[in-house]
């Protein structure tokens, strides 16, 4: 066998040995490849990654904007005025024509514009989320991105671990993957690293691990086999269906809502089309083309097609700022869905806590010693409790205690750059710097100690055991033991004495769990040691199982400071200002848990459940314990499933931390499953909807924070966009009714003379929609927006009384618009002197106007329009843009003629302002009222 250039192993590695496998590769199972080998075989197989489908061409996406059958019937529209110009040929370009298309096509440019920005975003956001990689490089462990990945690497897999290539194993430790993404076995498959000699199916390859499947036990080391296109996933790619587009249940809403007011605008425009043609005196074909040009303008004016892309860019947007707060979303549904959380369900240790473990404490049947130092610096004092030397039994039993800690141990504690770092559990990390403390040296304990065998840590057990031989006993091999003091304790019939071993009496055990419970309630994380001997005769390292851990000999207690985070007490307190009911859930002691949890807030004098009552007790009563208890100590992950499930029949909308590979059922079942980044599974960050980056409850918090904000911006331009286009349909619709009575009559020539034009409504719409209402989707947030309850859950994105709102702003703007438009003809109720292509291009400004004015009043329901009124440098911009374009379509002389315009004075500019206006300050009027009916005891509107 050798490495070939397409195909590095020409026959199957699983039929060959260890040593076959690692030479064919060119490569060491103790040291992996060199980088720079390592970067050599990446130029030669690529990247580990399956082949990407031809991305659409942008020319396709471009005209993608075109589809809609509003824009098509736009367009139609276009090249019939394109024709009767040509027949007859009364302005020397065809003007409308050309502003139907060039409105069009400004359409289609922004939309894909934003469809762009987009889509880039959601690729920045699955960056964030690539899966990493655990190798063996130049004899260190590193992590790098899977896609990193060459034949050749020596992987290390842990349990969680989503397996990122197909491997050869060379080592297994009760190795066991979960298979059924590839062969569908439902239930996970052991590993080993045994030769199988003849062909076997994948199911059956029980030396190998492949792409896309995960390790739900145990650990290993494997040597890569094939990357990218040549795994077993790879070959079937071409059959797995590509994952639909994201659409969150708010987009989904947002199309509804859409399409629900299309037919609305649809049936308006066709009953005011029917009523001009019906009432008005409308003769000639080009009388009868320009009103229903008029009804398409108004319908494709009137309909917000493009909300679903324009949500997708905000919460994009919105998530890319969230990644900046170390809360990194996976689906962007989990945006929505944050701001309705009123029960954060976190772990303690590293997320409260800084995980930064310290031995403080080991206590034995001698005493105690107290260790000094901080951080993974292997230095500090020692010093016996109660003075005196450390020495005799207490040295004896202090040294195995830490011994035994360090053995059954799989971090790794490391130097670089004169700083100390540990690969892997934190928890275990401390262990070994506790033995370096101690003078406890690993490479005589790896000379002595030699590891044959281990169990695995499982958080059912809660213990993990390894086993040894002892270079000093021959043909006696040595069990050592950590976990849950309480859990261990059940399972030691002896205990260590000095060098003598002795029956644990029933007083003994309970002096035991007394002064586990002394540390607890002083804050420290606690964990038992203890060992047992076994004979070499009979023994098989396959073997090995949890039926080791019986008949110990315990050694001692070991006390560990893990103190909370220095921003987290602030951050429970926030959350519960904002209506948020932080509860604490962990594995450890019920003491610890209470003393972190009244020290953060959390709660303060109350008790804290463990997992075996919780197993004890009915839903029933479990449903009435999460309504009084907020910390749960010595839970597995079937009881966190069913505190999320009790939370949720009482109506809360529940996040809820987890990091391992068995927290993934919880993390799924909660409204927002939120997965640790540091020491996180990549189980668990598949099943959860947010990864932290700093595993910190404090960017909980934030992300909660961020994800109001978000939404409360969502609300915001759909109560401008709504409001400003029911005020445009409005205009038109009360216009054509009312005609007569505001001297809007035929003119000279019998044509039809209209509030405002087709190409002057959609010229509005451009203008106004398009910057406008992506500026208000990055405003700031409002600074009270931690201060308010959550939103309910089944609250839908437009409320009424955002409808109210959104139907008086509309109300206001038609009517002021239709005010300037009669105040500028002869006749009607205001006597005016102005001709109908000057009242238009007054009532064309005015409306400009309000929409304006109106994205100030958008900004909230109840805040005044003035607080906060040049936080968003964004939003002044755009409308300096629109304001901009608008003198444009006005003064230069070819748009005149497009959009049918005549110059305004200053005075005419100050009337229109003047009445657009209104708008604030009516809306400001109706703002103090909803606010001193909330004062009043009235349920006040949502300040979103």
């Amino acid at each position: 066998m050798d490495v070939a250039t397409t195909q590095p192993v020409q026959m199957a590695p699983y039929r060959h040995s260890v040593e076959e496998v690692v030479t064919a590769f060119k490569t060491d199972a103790r040291l992996g490849l060199s980088q720079a080998e390592a970067q050599a075989r990446l130029k030669r197989y690529g990247r580990n990654e399956m082949a990407a489908e031809k991305p659409v061409p942008a020319w396709r996406k471009f005209l993608g904007q075109f589809t809609d059958i509003l824009v098509a019937l736009l367009l139609v529209a276009g090249v019939i005025s394109g024709g009767l110009w040509l027949y007859e040929r009364e302005t020397a370009l065809p003007y409308e024509a050309i502003a139907i298309f060039a409105i069009v096509l400004l359409n289609a440019i922004m939309g894909y514009v934003q469809q762009a920005r987009a889509e880039k975003a959601v690729a920045a956001l699955q960056r964030m989320t690539a899966t990493r990689a655990t190798v063996i490089r130049d004899g260190s462990r590193q992590s790098i991105p899977a896609t990193d990945l060459v034949p050749g690497d020596i992987l290390l897999i842990e349990e969680g671990d989503t397996i990122p290539a197909d491997a050869r194993l060379i080592q297994s430790t009760a190795l066991q993957t979960a298979e059924a993404a590839l062969t569908g076995e439902s239930l996970p498959v052991s590993k080993d690293v045994a030769a199988i000699p003849e062909e076997r199916s994948l199911g059956d390859r029980f030396n190998m691990i492949f792409s896309g499947t995960a390790a739900t036990y145990g650990r290993g080391r494997a040597v890569v086999t094939a990357t990218g296109m040549q795994t077993e996933m790879g070959r079937i790619a071409g059959l797995l269906k590509e994952a639909p587009d994201e659409t969150t249940p708010l987009q989904k809403e947002l199309d509804r809502v859409g399409k629900l007011l299309g037919i609305g605008v649809v049936v308006i425009a066709v009953v005011m089309i029917a009523t001009i043609l019906l009432v008005e005196d409308v003769s000639g074909f080009s009388a009868i083309f320009d009103v229903l040009i008029l009804g398409v303008a108004l319908a494709v004016a009137a309909v917000p097609e493009g909300l679903p892309a324009v949500v997708t860019a905000v919460l994009s947007i919105g998530v890319q700022r969230m990644a900046r707060r170390n809360a990194i979303i996976r689906h962007l549904a989990a945006v929505e869905t944050l701001g309705s959380a009123n029960v954060i369900a976190s772990d303690k240790t590293g997320t409260l806590t800084k995980n930064e473990m310290t031995v403080r404490r080991v206590v034995t049947a001698s005493g105690s010693v107290t260790l000094g130092g901080t951080g993974y610096a292997p230095e500090g004092n020692l010093r016996r409790d109660g003075d005196g030397a450390i020495d005799g039994a207490l040295r004896f039993e202090f040294l195995r205690a830490l011994t035994a800690a360090d053995r059954a141990n799989n971090a790794v504690l490391q130097e670089r750059d004169g700083r100390w770092t540990v690969q892997g559990d934190p928890t275990e990390g401390a262990l070994i710097v506790a033995a370096r403390k101690a003078g406890l040296e690993a490479e005589a304990l790896d000379a002595r100690f030699a590891r044959v065998g281990e169990v695995p840590f499982s958080s059912e057990r809660k213990l993990m055991t390894t086993v040894h031989t002892d270079s000093e006993r021959e043909g006696q091999l040595l069990v050592f033991t950590k976990g849950a003091p309480d859990v261990l304790l059940a399972r030691c019939s002896r205990e260590l004495v000095g060098e003598d071993i002795r029956d644990l009496t029933a007083d003994r055990r309970d002096e035991i769990l007394a002064r586990n419970e002394e540390l607890a309630g002083e804050g420290l994380r606690t964990l038992g040691v203890a060992f047992r001997a076994l004979p070499t005769d009979g023994f098989v390292r396959e073997a090995i199982d949890e039926r080791v851990e019986q008949d110990l000999v315990f050694i001692g207690l070991i006390g560990m400071m893990d103190p909370p985070r220095e921003e987290a007490q602030a951050a429970v307190a926030r959350a519960k200002d904002a209506g948020i009911r932080p509860i604490m859930i962990t594995g450890d002691h019920p003491g610890t848990a209470t003393a972190i949890a009244a020290e953060l807030g959390i709660a303060t004098g109350g008790r804290a459940v463990t997992g075996t009552e919780i197993e004890a007790m009915s839903d029933s009563t479990l449903d009435r314990t999460v309504q009084e208890v907020s910390v749960y100590a010595r839970v597995n992950p079937e009881h966190k499933l069913r505190i999320v499930e009790a939370l949720q029949r009482h109506g809360m909308t529940v996040a809820m931390t987890g990091d391992g590979v068995n927290d993934a059922p919880a993390l799924k079942a909660a409204d927002i499953g939120v997965a640790m980044g540091i020491t996180g599974t990549d189980v668990s960050k598949e099943a959860a909807d947010m990864v932290l980056a700093d595993d910190n409850f404090a960017s909980i918090v934030a992300a909660v924070e961020e994800g109001r904000a978000i939404f409360a911006n969502i609300r915001k331009f759909l109560r401008y966009l709504l409001s400003s286009n029911i005020g445009e349909v409005m205009t038109m619709f009360f216009g054509v009714l009312l005609a007569d009575l505001i001297g809007l009559t035929a003119g000279e020539d019998g044509g039809l003379v209209l509030p405002l034009l087709a190409t002057q409504i959609l010229w509005i719409n451009l203008v106004t929609d398009g910057a406008p209402a992506l500026a208000l989707g990055v405003d700031p947030a409002d600074p009270d927006v931690m201060s308010l309850p959550p939103r309910p859950r089944d609250e839908g994105v437009v409320t009424r009384q955002m409808w109210m709102g959104i139907l008086f702003v509309g109300a206001v703007m038609a009517a002021g618009t239709l005010l300037v438009l009669d105040a500028s003809l002869p006749g009607g109720l205001i006597e005016g002197t102005g001709d109908p292509g000057y009242a238009q291009t007054m009532a064309f400004t005015t409306l400009m106007m309000f929409q304006l004015f109106n994205v100030l009043n958008a900004r909230s329901d109840e805040h005044s329009a003035f607080e906060g009124l040049f936080r968003n440098r964004w939003l002044w911009a755009a409308i300096g843009l629109s304001l901009l374009l608008h003198a444009a379509a006005v003064y230069l002389p070819f748009l005149q003629r497009a959009f049918s315009t005549v110059d305004l004075d200053a005075g005419d500019w100050l009337v229109c302002m003047a009445v657009a206006s209104s708008v604030l300050w009516l809306r400001e009027v109706s703002k103090i009222l909803v606010r001193a009916a909330g004062r009043s005891g009235h349920p006040g509107p949502s300040r979103a």
